[in-house]
């Protein structure tokens, strides 16, 4: 049985790049860290988000992508890709959208995290990857990753033990989310269901209005 574990940990400042002529500053390009790393409220020590209206706060503080998706992108023509090439902070094993919901605690290390929402992808994961259409291909596949805020600050450190230490009741997944964001002929006590749940308000506003947008 696996026991689900922080894998790597990676961070970025930001920096400038070049993409379709236009000069983009992005924090996607993440390095591996080894040792001790300190939890902010905010992000990991050494990590920052350079568009703070769609990246970053207290909702987005550190972001975690299962180890067991890069498989799945590998069988879909990407290659070896290495670790913390979507941009994540940790990479996991033992956790993914289908077993973890909005609201679960999660114990790293001294830290405590709380899981807030899947990741929505934009246009920079294209960059990372240098294929624009990465995007509709990342979104499609639902395999999103998590984001999480942070409950109590600590350190965390490569190798360290993901405890489930409970949630909110209300058990929606995080594969419950994508759901309702990819089949447009959803149910609706599912859809009535997430948006009655702990889901992040940055969200939870995006999928009031993708639905608004179905109905009229």
């Amino acid at each position: 049985m696996t026991v689900p574990s922080v894998l790597r940990i990676s961070v970025a400042r930001p920096r400038k790049v070049n993409w379709n002529g236009n000069e983009v500053a992005t924090g996607i390009f993440k390095t591996e860290v080894s040792g001790p790393v300190r939890v902010g409220r905010l992000n990991l020590d050494g990590d920052e988000q350079a568009d703070l209206t769609v990246h970053g706060g207290a909702d987005k503080a550190v972001y975690a992508y299962p180890v067991e998706h890069y498989a799945y992108w590998q069988a879909e023509g990407e290659g070896a890709l290495d670790w913390g090439s979507f941009g994540e902070n940790l990479t996991t094993e033992g956790f993914d959208e289908n077993s973890l919901c909005i609201g679960d605690r999660l114990a790293i290390g001294s830290a405590v995290f709380a899981v807030t929402q899947p990741r929505m992808p934009c246009f920079k994961l294209g960059i990372r990857l240098g294929d624009p259409g990465m995007v509709r291909r990342f979104y499609k596949s639902g395999k999103w990753g998590y984001y999480l805020s942070v409950l109590q600050e600590g350190e965390i450190e490569s190798g360290d033990r993901i405890l489930h230490q409970g949630g909110d009741g209300r058990g929606v997944t995080l594969a419950d989310v994508a759901r309702c964001f990819l089949e447009a002929d959803l149910d609706g006590p599912l859809l009535t269901r997430v948006l009655k749940s702990n889901l992040a308000a940055q969200m939870k506003g995006h999928l009031e209005y993708q639905v608004s947008r179905r109905q009229g």
